[in-house]
């Protein structure tokens, strides 16, 4: 995390709009709503965006690159039923049995989601 970083924030909800500019306009409200609390940031030094992300459970449950990050850094404010923080863990043990390491090179990291991948080999996480 930097002063300059954004916000990444996912919302998994059911129902969702088709198409991401749909479920972005949506959220225009609260990003409206949350203006001022990101200018006094601002005002602190702390140049920050909210970057949405918006997932059906069904979405969530399929799965993204995105989630990879997650299973380390991911900060819940609110999980009904604890339905992400379940498929975090579920993520996280497929991970550990593929021996998965998240590696630091400089300033950011990079998966290496099977160290023991062999060239042709097919695997999923």
């Amino acid at each position: 995390m930097r002063p300059d970083s954004d916000i990444d924030l996912l919302v998994a909800a059911d129902p969702l709009p088709r198409g991401r500019m749909r479920r972005v306009g949506e959220f225009a409200a609260v990003e409206r709503e949350m203006e001022p609390f990101l200018q006094t940031a601002r005002e602190a030094g702390v140049c920050t965006a909210l970057s949405p992300v918006f997932k059906t459970p069904e979405e969530v449950q399929a799965g993204s690159p995105l989630f990879l990050d997650m299973v380390d850094d991911a900060r819940i404010l609110f999980d009904r039923n604890g339905f992400l923080a379940t498929e975090l863990d579920l993520l996280r043990a497929r991970l550990a049995r593929r021996g998965a390491k998240r590696i630091w090179q400089g300033n950011a990291w990079y998966w290496d989601l099977k160290p023991d991948y062999r060239h042709g080999e097919e695997f999923e996480i």
